[in-house]
Protein backbone atom coordinates (compact mmCIF):
# COMPACT_ATOMS: atom_id res chain seq x y z
CA UNK A 1 0.00 0.00 0.00
CA UNK A 2 1.27 3.46 -0.92
CA UNK A 3 1.43 6.25 1.65
CA UNK A 4 2.36 9.76 0.60
CA UNK A 5 1.56 12.74 -1.59
CA UNK A 6 1.95 13.11 -5.36
CA UNK A 7 2.11 16.60 -6.81
CA UNK A 8 -0.22 16.25 -9.81
CA UNK A 9 -0.43 18.78 -12.64
CA UNK A 10 -4.15 18.94 -13.40
CA UNK A 11 -4.68 19.60 -17.08
CA UNK A 12 -7.65 21.35 -18.66
CA UNK A 13 -10.76 19.26 -19.15
CA UNK A 14 -10.41 17.27 -15.93
CA UNK A 15 -12.39 17.90 -12.77
CA UNK A 16 -10.57 17.36 -9.48
CA UNK A 17 -12.68 14.22 -9.00
CA UNK A 18 -11.60 12.98 -12.44
CA UNK A 19 -7.99 13.27 -11.30
CA UNK A 20 -8.67 11.18 -8.21
CA UNK A 21 -10.57 8.54 -10.22
CA UNK A 22 -7.79 8.21 -12.80
CA UNK A 23 -5.10 8.13 -10.10
CA UNK A 24 -6.95 5.30 -8.37
CA UNK A 25 -6.86 3.31 -11.59
CA UNK A 26 -3.22 4.06 -12.36
CA UNK A 27 -1.97 3.32 -8.85
CA UNK A 28 -4.45 0.55 -7.99
CA UNK A 29 -5.17 2.37 -4.75
CA UNK A 30 -8.64 3.20 -3.43
CA UNK A 31 -7.72 5.52 -0.58
CA UNK A 32 -6.90 8.75 -2.43
CA UNK A 33 -8.07 12.30 -1.85
CA UNK A 34 -7.37 15.66 -3.50
CA UNK A 35 -6.46 18.86 -1.70
CA UNK A 36 -8.59 21.63 -3.13
CA UNK A 37 -10.92 21.86 -6.11
CA UNK A 38 -9.77 23.30 -9.43
CA UNK A 39 -12.39 24.12 -12.07
CA UNK A 40 -12.30 21.92 -15.20
CA UNK A 41 -10.86 24.71 -17.38
CA UNK A 42 -8.20 25.61 -14.81
CA UNK A 43 -4.88 23.82 -14.63
CA UNK A 44 -1.91 23.47 -12.35
CA UNK A 45 -0.96 22.10 -8.96
CA UNK A 46 -3.36 19.58 -7.39
CA UNK A 47 -1.59 17.42 -4.79
CA UNK A 48 -3.26 14.06 -4.17
CA UNK A 49 -2.92 12.21 -0.87
CA UNK A 50 -2.65 8.43 -0.83
CA UNK A 51 -3.16 5.91 1.97
CA UNK A 52 -2.27 7.26 5.42
CA UNK A 53 -1.56 10.62 3.79
CA UNK A 54 -5.31 11.22 3.28
CA UNK A 55 -5.22 12.38 6.88
CA UNK A 56 -3.35 15.51 5.82
CA UNK A 57 -5.95 16.58 3.23
CA UNK A 58 -7.51 19.22 5.53
CA UNK A 59 -4.09 20.72 6.26
CA UNK A 60 -3.23 21.05 2.57
CA UNK A 61 -6.70 22.33 1.71
CA UNK A 62 -6.11 25.10 4.26
CA UNK A 63 -2.66 25.93 2.85
CA UNK A 64 -1.91 29.22 1.11
CA UNK A 65 -1.97 29.11 -2.68
CA UNK A 66 -0.55 31.02 -5.66
CA UNK A 67 -2.08 31.53 -9.12
CA UNK A 68 -1.48 33.15 -12.47
CA UNK A 69 -4.72 34.42 -14.00
CA UNK A 70 -5.73 36.16 -17.20
CA UNK A 71 -8.01 39.17 -16.65
CA UNK A 72 -10.28 40.23 -19.52
CA UNK A 73 -11.72 43.75 -19.30
CA UNK A 74 -14.97 45.10 -20.68
CA UNK A 75 -17.67 42.71 -19.46
CA UNK A 76 -19.16 40.65 -16.65
CA UNK A 77 -20.18 37.02 -17.11
CA UNK A 78 -22.57 34.72 -15.28
CA UNK A 79 -19.73 32.57 -13.95
CA UNK A 80 -17.16 35.37 -13.53
CA UNK A 81 -14.94 33.55 -16.04
CA UNK A 82 -14.77 32.86 -19.78
CA UNK A 83 -17.04 29.80 -19.56
CA UNK A 84 -20.09 31.91 -18.71
CA UNK A 85 -22.44 34.08 -20.73
CA UNK A 86 -21.78 37.80 -20.99
CA UNK A 87 -24.39 39.69 -18.98
CA UNK A 88 -23.10 43.27 -19.35
CA UNK A 89 -20.55 45.04 -21.54
CA UNK A 90 -18.61 48.27 -20.97
CA UNK A 91 -16.35 50.65 -22.82
CA UNK A 92 -12.77 50.38 -21.57
CA UNK A 93 -10.88 53.63 -21.11
CA UNK A 94 -8.18 52.97 -18.54
CA UNK A 95 -4.41 53.05 -18.57
CA UNK A 96 -1.90 50.36 -17.71
CA UNK A 97 -0.77 52.49 -14.75
CA UNK A 98 -4.32 52.77 -13.41
CA UNK A 99 -4.80 49.02 -13.76
CA UNK A 100 -1.55 48.27 -11.91
CA UNK A 101 -2.58 50.59 -9.08
CA UNK A 102 -5.97 48.91 -8.71
CA UNK A 103 -4.42 45.43 -8.78
CA UNK A 104 -2.02 46.32 -5.95
CA UNK A 105 -4.88 47.83 -3.92
CA UNK A 106 -6.27 44.35 -3.30
CA UNK A 107 -3.25 43.29 -1.25
CA UNK A 108 -4.08 42.70 2.40
CA UNK A 109 -7.39 41.69 3.95
CA UNK A 110 -10.22 41.71 1.44
CA UNK A 111 -13.96 41.08 1.88
CA UNK A 112 -15.07 38.80 -0.93
CA UNK A 113 -18.54 37.57 -1.91
CA UNK A 114 -18.30 34.05 -3.41
CA UNK A 115 -19.69 33.59 -6.95
CA UNK A 116 -23.02 31.89 -7.59
CA UNK A 117 -21.16 29.21 -9.56
CA UNK A 118 -19.33 27.77 -6.55
CA UNK A 119 -19.62 24.73 -4.30
CA UNK A 120 -20.48 26.72 -1.19
CA UNK A 121 -23.74 25.65 0.44
CA UNK A 122 -26.54 28.05 1.36
CA UNK A 123 -29.37 26.46 3.35
CA UNK A 124 -27.96 23.04 2.49
CA UNK A 125 -27.90 23.60 -1.28
CA UNK A 126 -24.74 24.21 -3.32
CA UNK A 127 -24.73 27.59 -5.02
CA UNK A 128 -23.97 26.20 -8.48
CA UNK A 129 -27.12 24.07 -8.29
CA UNK A 130 -29.18 27.21 -7.70
CA UNK A 131 -27.28 29.10 -10.41
CA UNK A 132 -28.10 26.38 -12.96
CA UNK A 133 -31.76 27.02 -12.19
CA UNK A 134 -31.25 30.69 -12.99
CA UNK A 135 -31.50 31.71 -9.33
CA UNK A 136 -29.39 34.31 -7.55
CA UNK A 137 -29.37 34.31 -3.74
CA UNK A 138 -27.61 36.30 -1.06
CA UNK A 139 -24.23 34.81 -0.22
CA UNK A 140 -22.34 35.48 3.00
CA UNK A 141 -19.25 37.58 2.33
CA UNK A 142 -16.01 36.53 4.00
CA UNK A 143 -12.57 37.89 4.64
CA UNK A 144 -9.69 36.49 2.64
CA UNK A 145 -6.09 37.60 2.51
CA UNK A 146 -4.17 38.59 -0.60
CA UNK A 147 -0.46 38.39 0.24
CA UNK A 148 0.65 39.67 -3.14
CA UNK A 149 -1.11 40.70 -6.34
CA UNK A 150 0.74 42.07 -9.34
CA UNK A 151 0.56 42.36 -13.09
CA UNK A 152 3.03 40.00 -14.75
CA UNK A 153 2.13 40.34 -18.43
CA UNK A 154 0.40 43.00 -20.54
CA UNK A 155 -1.36 41.23 -23.41
CA UNK A 156 -3.48 44.03 -24.92
CA UNK A 157 -5.62 46.98 -23.88
CA UNK A 158 -8.27 44.47 -22.78
CA UNK A 159 -6.18 41.60 -21.45
CA UNK A 160 -3.39 41.14 -18.92
CA UNK A 161 -2.12 38.51 -16.50
CA UNK A 162 -1.76 38.76 -12.75
CA UNK A 163 0.08 36.67 -10.17
CA UNK A 164 -1.76 36.21 -6.88
CA UNK A 165 -0.70 34.56 -3.62
CA UNK A 166 -3.59 34.25 -1.20
CA UNK A 167 -5.21 32.48 1.71
CA UNK A 168 -7.54 29.50 1.44
CA UNK A 169 -11.04 30.14 0.17
CA UNK A 170 -10.08 32.94 -2.22
CA UNK A 171 -11.95 32.88 -5.53
CA UNK A 172 -9.65 34.20 -8.25
CA UNK A 173 -12.64 34.56 -10.59
CA UNK A 174 -14.23 36.92 -8.11
CA UNK A 175 -10.98 38.82 -7.62
CA UNK A 176 -10.80 39.42 -11.40
CA UNK A 177 -14.41 40.60 -11.43
CA UNK A 178 -13.78 42.91 -8.47
CA UNK A 179 -10.75 44.38 -10.24
CA UNK A 180 -13.04 45.23 -13.16
CA UNK A 181 -15.64 46.65 -10.80
CA UNK A 182 -13.07 48.91 -9.15
CA UNK A 183 -11.82 50.03 -12.57
CA UNK A 184 -15.40 50.77 -13.60
CA UNK A 185 -15.19 48.79 -16.82
CA UNK A 186 -16.11 45.24 -15.81
CA UNK A 187 -13.85 42.18 -16.00
CA UNK A 188 -13.86 38.42 -15.87
CA UNK A 189 -11.24 35.69 -15.65
CA UNK A 190 -9.77 33.96 -18.69
CA UNK A 191 -7.14 31.26 -18.20
CA UNK A 192 -6.11 30.16 -14.71
CA UNK A 193 -2.96 28.35 -13.60
CA UNK A 194 -2.40 27.33 -9.99
CA UNK A 195 1.33 27.51 -9.41
CA UNK A 196 1.61 26.57 -5.75
CA UNK A 197 -0.22 24.81 -2.91
CA UNK A 198 1.67 25.11 0.35
CA UNK A 199 5.18 23.86 -0.44
CA UNK A 200 4.14 22.11 -3.67
CA UNK A 201 5.26 23.97 -6.80
CA UNK A 202 4.06 23.70 -10.40
CA UNK A 203 7.60 23.10 -11.70
CA UNK A 204 7.78 19.92 -9.60
CA UNK A 205 4.37 18.56 -10.63
CA UNK A 206 3.65 15.58 -12.87
CA UNK A 207 0.77 14.94 -15.26
CA UNK A 208 -1.44 11.86 -15.01
CA UNK A 209 -0.14 10.64 -18.38
CA UNK A 210 3.45 10.77 -17.15
CA UNK A 211 2.45 9.04 -13.93
CA UNK A 212 0.75 6.28 -15.91
CA UNK A 213 3.71 5.75 -18.22
CA UNK A 214 6.07 5.58 -15.22
CA UNK A 215 3.88 3.69 -12.78
CA UNK A 216 6.75 1.31 -11.94
CA UNK A 217 8.65 4.35 -10.67
CA UNK A 218 5.80 5.80 -8.64
CA UNK A 219 7.88 5.91 -5.46
CA UNK A 220 10.05 8.57 -7.07
CA UNK A 221 6.99 10.86 -7.29
CA UNK A 222 5.84 10.17 -3.74
CA UNK A 223 6.46 12.79 -1.03
CA UNK A 224 6.40 11.63 2.63
CA UNK A 225 3.32 13.21 4.18
CA UNK A 226 5.27 14.17 7.30
CA UNK A 227 6.91 16.84 5.10
CA UNK A 228 3.70 18.87 5.44
CA UNK A 229 4.59 19.33 9.11
CA UNK A 230 8.34 19.79 8.73
CA UNK A 231 8.25 23.08 10.64
CA UNK A 232 6.62 21.42 13.66
CA UNK A 233 8.76 20.25 16.57
CA UNK A 234 9.29 16.52 17.16
CA UNK A 235 9.12 14.46 20.32
CA UNK A 236 9.76 10.71 20.79
CA UNK A 237 7.77 8.52 23.16
CA UNK A 238 9.51 6.06 25.45
CA UNK A 239 8.98 2.32 25.03
CA UNK A 240 6.35 2.28 27.79
CA UNK A 241 4.32 4.94 25.96
CA UNK A 242 4.07 3.24 22.56
CA UNK A 243 0.69 1.56 23.19
CA UNK A 244 -0.76 4.80 24.54
CA UNK A 245 0.44 6.57 21.39
CA UNK A 246 -0.89 3.92 19.01
CA UNK A 247 -4.30 4.04 20.72
CA UNK A 248 -4.48 7.83 20.51
CA UNK A 249 -4.44 8.23 24.29
CA UNK A 250 -3.24 11.28 26.17
CA UNK A 251 0.50 11.22 26.77
CA UNK A 252 1.76 12.39 30.14
CA UNK A 253 5.12 14.12 29.91
CA UNK A 254 6.72 11.22 31.82
CA UNK A 255 6.19 9.03 28.72
CA UNK A 256 8.27 11.35 26.54
CA UNK A 257 11.99 11.16 25.94
CA UNK A 258 12.31 14.89 26.39
CA UNK A 259 10.00 17.79 27.24
CA UNK A 260 10.71 20.79 25.07
CA UNK A 261 10.16 24.52 25.49
CA UNK A 262 6.68 24.25 24.00
CA UNK A 263 3.88 26.77 23.90
CA UNK A 264 0.39 26.07 25.20
CA UNK A 265 -1.71 24.58 22.37
CA UNK A 266 1.30 24.03 20.10
CA UNK A 267 1.10 21.06 17.74
CA UNK A 268 3.94 18.53 18.02
CA UNK A 269 4.95 15.63 15.78
CA UNK A 270 5.14 12.42 17.83
CA UNK A 271 7.50 9.60 16.82
CA UNK A 272 8.01 6.07 18.05
CA UNK A 273 11.48 5.09 19.32
CA UNK A 274 12.12 3.73 15.79
CA UNK A 275 11.47 7.16 14.31
CA UNK A 276 8.03 6.43 12.80
CA UNK A 277 5.68 9.41 12.60
CA UNK A 278 2.40 8.38 14.21
CA UNK A 279 0.43 11.47 15.12
CA UNK A 280 0.13 15.16 15.80
CA UNK A 281 -0.45 16.02 19.44
CA UNK A 282 -1.40 19.30 21.11
CA UNK A 283 0.49 20.60 24.13
CA UNK A 284 -1.39 21.04 27.42
CA UNK A 285 1.19 22.56 29.74
CA UNK A 286 -1.26 23.01 32.61
CA UNK A 287 -1.94 19.28 32.88
CA UNK A 288 1.54 18.32 31.63
CA UNK A 289 0.15 16.15 28.87
CA UNK A 290 -0.04 15.92 25.09
CA UNK A 291 -3.54 15.47 23.65
CA UNK A 292 -4.11 13.80 20.30
CA UNK A 293 -4.89 16.12 17.40
CA UNK A 294 -4.60 13.75 14.41
CA UNK A 295 -3.60 10.10 14.06
CA UNK A 296 -1.85 8.76 10.95
CA UNK A 297 -2.13 4.99 11.28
Amino acid sequence: MLNGIINIYKEKGYTSHDVVAKARRILSERKIGHTGTLDPEAEGVLPICIGKATGVVPYLTDADKCYEAEVILGAYTTTEDATGEVIERFEVATTKEQISEVIKSFEGSYIQTPPMYSAIKVNGVRLYELARQGLVVDRPSREVKIYSCEMIEWLSELRFKIRVCCSKGTYIRTLCTDIGRKLGCGAYMGELLRTQVGTFLVEDSVTLDVLESHREEVQSYLYPFEEIFKDYKVVTVKENGIKLLQNGNKLQFKYLEEVGAWNEGELIRVHTPKGDFIALYKVNKTQKILQVEKMFL
